[in-house]
């Protein structure tokens, strides 16, 4: 009976232990599904991150491929909208033609520009599709490439519409350094462009606005001013392909190349300078079919890649247009020679067909050691060149004249003035004074002609009648 007893009292332990588990069991479970999950526990942490990283993956899909550092930045027309207020439109619409008329009149006027292949900038500039927008890019000499260059290649009537004319780039730390030229530089449609910030930066987004409505910009893809002179180029920058690729319509792209307006601003020089010749080439629109195709195509290249091949494409293009103004402008300095020669061979025939002897003088030619053509006769010193042989007078020679004995004017006063003196005074009256001002400028007082001639008639005809 007691061994029974106990085998019971076991079983009823046993089965209120596991009522108990079961009731503990039960009362945790009913807990966990009333009690609200706490936001902070890692599960749902890390579901709302994967969350939001599907969605900010998803939103960049088209303009942000997450494996490449380049992508598409798409620019809206009005960008920069808010920027440009009524007065500043009204600047502009003043400004810019009269600073464009004024170059182009200093540049065809006091300078001379030779201008090859001005219809192409024309048509793509008046006659290109609606909408099109143009780039035109060029190699970068002086500091006033921009705006003299440019308004020399269009006519002036073109240059009185300020809505057509272009815009350009240029460093924020040199246009855009105080308020005052910040505000004439955008009156002139001139963009702020920031050294060192890349080619997604606030200025190449203005620009890329311009061009998707349709406008013309002019960018110097060096980046900066040649450092030799202008004798080579730099190599183009990516930020005049990102131009090209991330606009709404692709641009159209007129290259040209100029020469010579390194001596009309020289570096370090404050004015232009006049008198001076310029030689501008303007080529054919550059083509970009062959990469557009691979960037459409299944084909995949790096934005960035496309960015390089597309402004190594333009800097090749105006390394060769380079060769063939400097070439140009080679020709055209040996064509001015020629024609400078052929000035003083003519100057030469006109003086020895001039009778000389009619004013007491007569004419001797001489080459350039100092010889006579003709034997000096030395009692008379009438010669005659009339019989000299044509072939014998080259460009070498030089014309000069002496006084005769034999009769004229200078026979006449020969009795009050040795005519070597009144040679002498000649020359002294032509060339001392700028001679003497060569070798010491400081020293030298100038003397008019009419005290001059007042002094030597003085002290030697005016002497020689006391005399008498």
């Amino acid at each position: 009976m007691a061994g029974g007893w106990i085998d019971q009292s076991d079983l009823w332990k046993e089965k209120a232990r596991a009522l108990q588990i079961r009731i503990r069991d039960r009362f945790r479970i009913a807990v966990d599904k009333h009690r609200r999950k706490s936001r902070l526990s890692d599960g749902y942490f890390s579901s709302s991150v994967q969350r939001w990283v599907l969605r900010l993956r998803n939103l960049r899909t088209d303009s942000m491929p997450a494996s490449s550092p380049f992508y598409r930045k798409r620019v809206n027309k009005d960008f920069d909208a808010e920027e440009d207020s009524f007065i500043i439109h009204m600047l502009r619409s003043l400004a810019v033609p009269v600073i464009g008329n004024v170059c182009h009149v200093f540049m065809h006027g006091l300078n001379h520009i030779q201008i090859y292949g001005a219809e192409k900038l024309h048509q793509a500039l008046l006659q290109r599709p609606e909408g099109k927008p143009l780039i035109t890019v060029s190699n970068h000499v002086a500091s006033v490439d921009d705006p003299f260059v440019i308004a020399s290649l269009l006519p002036p009537n073109v240059l009185l519409d300020a809505q057509s004319l272009r815009w350009t780039l240029c460093a924020t730390d040199r246009c855009f350094t105080n308020p005052v030229t910040s505000t004439f530089f955008r009156c002139v449609k001139v963009l702020p462009v920031s050294r060192g910030d890349g080619i997604y930066q606030k200025g190449l987004d203005m620009a890329l606005a311009k061009l998707n409505k349709g406008g013309w910009v002019h960018i110097f893809p060096e980046g900066s001013r040649s450092r030799d002179g202008g004798r080579t180029m730099g190599s183009a920058k990516r930020g005049v392909g990102r131009l090209v690729m991330d606009a709404d319509n692709i641009p159209m792209v007129v290259p040209f190349v100029h020469s010579g307006m390194q001596e009309i601003m020289p570096i370090g020089a404050s004015f232009p300078r006049i008198g001076k010749t310029v030689t501008v080439l303007i080529g054919d629109p550059i083509q970009f079919d062959d990469l557009l195709l691979t960037a459409d195509g299944k084909q995949h290249v790096s934005r960035g890649t496309l960015y390089d091949a597309i402004s190594s494409r333009i800097g090749h293009r105006l390394c060769e247009l380079k060769a063939q103004v400097d070439k140009l402008a080679l020709e055209q300095s040996l064509q001015i020679e020629d024609y400078t020669s052929q000035n003083a061979e003519r100057a030469n025939g006109i003086l020895q067909q001039v009778d000389w002897e009619a004013f007491g003088m007569t004419s001797f030619i001489f080459t350039e050691d100092g010889s006579s053509l003709r034997p000096e006769i030395p009692t008379q010193l009438n010669l005659n060149v009339e019989d000299q042989a044509p072939e014998a007078i080259s460009s070498d020679t030089c014309f000069r004249i002496g006084f005769s004995y034999g009769g004229g004017i200078v026979s006449r006063i020969r009795g009050y003035m040795d005519p070597t003196e009144l040679m002498g005074f000649a020359a002294r009256g032509l060339f001392m004074n700028s001679a003497r001002l060569k070798e010491s400028p400081s020293s030298v007082q100038e003397v008019g002609p009419l005290k001059a001639w007042k002094q030597f008639l003085e002290a030697n005809i005016f002497q020689q009648w006391n005399c008498s």
